[in-house]
């Protein structure tokens, strides 16, 4: 019936002929329908290419999350458009980067942010969506019905995620229809995703797990969801006992054991729990099979690839692994491009349909980490045991991801370094119970009376909330090697135990 080489097409072919069936369950708001989803995308499709927007055009979108947002990602991607959310956090500079470098077609935003939007968007043409799903855009959209998918092919682009970059400036990394399609099919069929599940989304869906794994996965096997705009435990634990799965990131999970209404009964009926976008800590993984009586399945992905690996769905759920490469995916270890032995650690390197097309506008970033041969160096540090289970030890690049966010150290720091009576600083991370990490900024000063207000104060202005330090130390100086080079891995072993 469809092709499904399109994302578009793939994504709604497990609804066909359902469409009165509900897919988005809102708390305090009306039911939506597979029928009424697409039929909305539709319409915005139609008013997108009314706007200019071509095939590849991209449509770049920073607004809540609302199910006309996924409605709006569905028609991009349907327009034959390249679909790139941003974080709502993100400041207008921060924006303004992203928009340069993209060169949108079209701009989404939040009605509050139009007149900044404006003036960073260059010649691209600026709608509106807010927080209950009004907006210019709909208003744009409203006059349309019906609108057939752009031609599109598995090598196509359908989507532009922004990750975190050597130099502190952010790298677009470029999925295909093919990599969405076949990375999310994977998943419904390994973690056994039916039309029977309901699935309990409150991620974000500005990022690869709420979106393209938490969406994708639910519209691939008909499943519904309830649709939470975000991580509210009060609702959780309400939805839970008429839902079937959960996928969410660490900071859930400790904060639902911090519940005392959390109970095996409670739990009962669910089926599944996803972790990942930041470590699991073991005690974690314990607490909540304690509490619950079902072991959480973590997995492992990134931006440039969406999920490469899994714990098992039957079988050992193994507390502080991601478990094993999945379906279609292949993985090895190397150091210095020669491959370690069993048990030692190296650099992760992973290939399969699911491995992204290389970095937007950066062909040289792109050879560097992305083989001829199709392998990509994630740049994560891990080893394989004996059964073959995969444990993150680190990452190479000294990425910090907390609350399944990534914060690339020189961005925090080219900014503390700028603020006056600071010598120079070093940007670690360190675990966090709740967020997995913490942003932790370590500061040398040559004024003595230079506060953690003086340096967190100038950064709230110009970086999201999850960038910006939780604490600030300050040092006399900070630990090098003979070379000169800054040890971190010192620094984030001298505080470890920061948070407990």
């Amino acid at each position: 019936m469809y092709d499904t080489n399109h994302l578009l097409n793939a994504l709604r072919i497990a609804s066909a002929g359902r469409e009165g069936d509900v897919f988005a369950k809102v708390p305090c708001g009306a039911d939506v329908s597979f029928g009424d989803l697409f039929a909305g995308a539709e319409k915005i499709a139609a008013a997108l290419v009314e706007m200019g927007v071509t095939p590849g055009d991209r449509v770049a979108v920073q607004v809540e999350k609302t199910v006309a947002a996924i409605q709006l990602y569905l028609g991009t991607v349907m327009a034959g458009g390249v679909f790139l959310p941003l974080n709502t956090a993100y400041t207008t500079p921060e924006v303004a980067y992203f928009l340069g470098d993209a060169a949108p077609r079209v701009v989404v935003c939040d009605p509050a942010r139009e007149t900044d939007t404006k003036g960073i968007a260059g010649e691209a043409v600026v709608k509106t969506l807010d927080a209950d799903g009004h907006g210019s855009l709909l208003e744009a959209a409203a006059s349309h019905s019906g609108f057939a998918p752009v031609a599109r092919g598995a090598d196509d682009l359908a989507a532009i995620l922004y990750t975190s970059g050597t130099t502190g400036r952010s790298k677009g990394a470029m999925l295909s229809h093919g990599n969405l399609a076949s990375n999310s099919t994977v998943l419904r069929d390994f973690w056994r995703f039916t039309s029977d599940d309901v699935l309990i989304h409150a991620l974000p869906i500005f990022h690869t797990h709420g979106l393209f794994v938490a969406t994708n996965v639910a519209l691939l096997a008909g499943a519904s969801v309830v649709f939470l705009t975000k991580f509210d435990a009060d609702a959780i634990l309400e939805a839970m006992p008429a839902s079937t799965a959960l996928m969410g990131v660490p900071t859930f999970y400790t904060r639902l054991l911090d519940d005392p209404r959390l109970s095996r009964d409670l739990a009962a009926n669910m089926r599944i729990f996803v972790s990942g976008s930041a470590p699991l800590l073991v005690d974690t993984h314990e607490a909540w099979e304690d509490r619950t009586g079902h072991r959480i399945l973590e997995r492992y992905g990134m931006s440039e690839t969406n999920m490469n690996t899994s714990n098992p769905y039957d079988g050992e759920r193994r507390a502080g692994t991601v478990g094993f490469p999945l379906p279609q995916v292949e993985t090895r270890i190397r150091q210095d491009g020669v491959m370690v032995a069993q048990g030692e650690i190296g650099v992760l390197e992973v290939r399969g349909p699911n491995v992204f097309k290389g970095y937007w506008q950066m062909p040289e970033k792109t050879a560097e980490e992305l083989l001829p041969d199709g392998w990509f160096i994630t740049g994560d540090l891990a080893r394989q045991d004996a059964d073959g289970y995969i444990t993150i030890v680190g990452r190479s690049k000294d990425l910090v991801i907390t609350g399944g966010f990534n914060v690339y150290p020189k961005e925090v720091e080219s900014l503390i370094d700028d603020i006056a009576g600071v010598k120079e600083s070093a940007v670690i991370g360190v675990p966090h119970a709740d967020f997995g990490e913490a942003v932790v900024a370590v500061v040398v000063r040559v004024d003595p009376t230079l506060t953690k207000d003086a340096i967190t104060g100038p950064l709230a202005e110009n970086l999201a909330k999850f960038k910006q330090p939780k604490e600030v130390i300050f040092l006399p100086e900070l630990p090098r090697n003979t070379m000169g080079k800054v040890q971190k891995k010192a620094l984030r072993e001298d505080f470890a135990a920061l948070f407990g």
